[in-house]
Parts: structure tokens; sequence; C-alpha cells
């Protein structure tokens, strides 16, 4: 079942933001990882291609390396960012936790050969991590805006999924004209869900 966050009246991105990050800090961890074994039985029952981009949480965001190693059982090759100045995210391929090293912002990147941007459009699958995904499609990130540069690359048939929490999947959030939208959201309690204005209530 999926809990709308209550916000009284218009809230901007950063409203958005410093409430939903609290509330992630809030979470148990016993509460973690029960909604990350829920993503993982979710990736589970996908359809999944050769190539999938993915990314390590950090920061109390949704999934885990058991998403990832989920994906790879199921025959995907899946790549994850490294980060770099502002600007695309580069990518790297993931084949294992003990792959991963310690990088800038506190995340984990593999340590094989770094991918140029472009290499996102390898991906038919594409999981994004999200503070909030609203049912128009619309995504909010933390305000770097890697995701929105790197998104651009993508090829036009390929599956953009917003991976939140249950109560992160919302009816309306603010817009610029630079986000990307998504086209799915992958939450714990409700696996995938389409997304787009069919599908956003009245």
């Amino acid at each position: 079942m999926v809990i709308a966050m209550e916000m009284p009246g218009e809230r901007d991105k950063h409203a958005w933001r410093t409430e939903i990050i609290a509330r992630r800090a809030a979470m148990t961890a016993e509460e973690q990882a029960m909604n990350s074994l829920a993503l993982v039985a979710a990736v589970g029952r996908l359809e999944v291609p050769e190539w999938v981009c993915a990314y390590v949480p950090v920061r109390g965001e949704p999934g885990s390396t058991q998403l990832l190693d989920a994906l790879r059982t199921a025959g995907a090759r899946v790549l994850v960012p490294v980060t770099g100045p502002p600007g695309p995210l580069d990518w790297a391929e993931y084949t294992g936790r003990d792959s991963l090293r310690r990088a800038r912002f506190g995340l984990l990147e593999p340590v094989g050969e770094s991918l140029p941007s472009t290499a996102i459009a390898w991906a038919e699958l594409i999981l994004v991590p999200a503070l909030a995904v609203d049912r128009r499609g619309v995504r909010l990130g933390r305000g770097a805006g890697y995701y929105d540069r790197t998104l651009s690359a993508a090829r036009p048939d390929a599956r953009l999924v917003a991976v939140v929490g249950d109560a992160e999947l919302v009816d309306r959030l603010p817009e610029e004209p630079h986000d990307a939208r998504m086209g799915w959201a992958l939450t714990p309690g409700g696996g995938l869900q389409r997304l787009g204005e069919d599908h956003a209530p009245e």
C-alpha cells in the first residue's frame, strides 16, 4: 500500500528534500533491511535485459548491493555511477561487493575500468535513485543535477525507473524544465508501477 506524504500547501524542492531526508534518517535498521529485501524480491520479478544501469545506495537511499547481485544473477551486466566533476556521470561495471572501493562524497564505486557517460545508452533498464517521484514521473533528486545531465544520453526506449520508498511515491512534486521524467517507480510495497499523465490521479 502506498501512503502519500502529507504536505500542506505548495512546497518547493528544498522543503520536500528536508522532509524526506529527515524521514529516512528516522527509519530503523530493521525497517531499512525489510525494505531492501522487498526491493530485491521486486527486482526478481522483472524481465532483466543484458545491460542495466543502477547505483550503490548511500545515505538511506532505497536498495542494496543484494539488489545489484540479484540483477547479475538474473543475467544482467550492471553499470553503476563513477563521480567526477559536475556533469554527466561516468560508469563502471559492478562485479560484486568485493569490487567496490570508497570514493568521494561517501560513495562506493567499482575499482574496474571507468566508462564514459555515454555508456548509459547500452542499458535498456535504468534504476535511478530518488528522494521522491510523483505519479506524472517527476523525480526529486538531491539537487546536484548529475542524473538530469546524464539521462539525456539514455536510449529512447530505455525503461527509466525511480527507486523510492512506499511513502515517497506522491501525487505531485514541483517540476523544472530540465527535470528528466521517469516512466516507472519501484517501491518495496508496490513493486514496479507505471507512471505518466495517464496514470496520475485527477
